[in-house]
């Protein structure tokens, strides 16, 4: 998954609009306006803490929409491991401009990179086993495709984009379409060539949804014993999701049952920004 360039200065405008109050950056940023126009300054970001790296395409569009005259060096890729004190990007130019542009660059930057670490952990605990981390729709609005990018980055995998590229049925879902049967083979009906998921809270609704033909069941909320017994039943007839309360302290307990993949809301709701720091040198 890659971010259109298109969306990405989108949400660098949005972000610096919030911060400017739709105003350019000489008339928005009134504390730059101390600082006289022929000041120029050399500026580098340091990470004060370990971690996965996300965001090198936003820092460049900052500095872009601020002032293209600014030039930005980002010395690491998205996906490397970072140290602390590690230098990630230098900015050389305007003082203005690199002070204006700072905090909205840093805030995407700590924001994915600490999603990108997140993820990056939670894959090392599946380390050796057959079990994909996934990610889920509980993201921040209007930022889903930069953090699923982030979730990539750290080594994971996307679940689904949005409402519209796969189905998940849930237990609401099944209730109004009159039980999971009814409402996969809608489903089948009405998108041949999208993977149909069903959730499920028991054994019973797992043999259910075996035989209505479902690509993928959810097991929510189930023991690590249920889950054997799911794995068991189902016999590879379809794939078999966890989700509900994964935390890192029990995602090899899960998947050393067998399961396909593990879904996880904490990637990308709980968040966790790693600590960056701007210094003029």
């Amino acid at each position: 998954m890659s971010i259109p360039h298109s969306l990405l200065s989108q949400l660098v405008k949005i972000a610096l609009d919030e911060d400017l109050n739709y105003q350019s950056a000489e008339q928005g940023d009134i504390t730059a306006g101390l600082i006289p126009h022929s000041q120029q300054a050399n500026a580098k970001v340091i990470t004060r803490e370990n971690g996965v790296f996300c965001g090198k395409d936003i820092i460049l569009e900052v500095f872009k929409q601020v002032d293209p005259s600014v030039h930005v060096d980002v010395l690491v890729n998205d996906g490397d491991e970072i140290n602390a004190n590690d230098t990630l990007f230098t900015a050389k130019g305007s003082a203005r401009a690199i002070l204006t542009a700072e905090r909205t660059a840093l805030n995407f930057v700590q924001t994915l990179s600490g999603t990108a670490t997140t993820t990056a952990h939670y894959v090392k605990e599946l380390a050796g086993t057959t079990t994909q981390l996934l990610d889920t729709r509980k993201t921040i609005p209007g930022l889903r495709a930069l953090q699923k990018y982030a979730v990539k980055c750290g080594g994971g995998a996307n679940h689904r984009i949005g409402l519209f590229d796969a189905f998940l049925i849930k237990e609401n879902h099944i209730a109004a379409c009159g039980g999971i049967k009814s409402a996969v083979s809608q489903a089948k009906l009405n998108h041949p060539n999208k993977p149909v998921e069903v959730e499920v809270e028991s054994l019973d609704e797992l043999d259910q949804a075996i035989n209505a033909g479902a690509d993928i069941i959810m097991l929510d909320n189930f023991t690590p014993e249920q889950i054997k017994q799911a794995v068991i039943l189902t016999d590879k007839r379809a794939k078999i999701e966890v989700s509900g309360n994964m935390t890192i302290e029990t995602l090899k307990t899960y998947s050393q049952a067998g399961v396909d993949f593990i879904s996880s809301g904490a990637l990308t709701k709980n968040l966790q920004s790693i600590d960056l720091s701007m210094r003029f040198e």
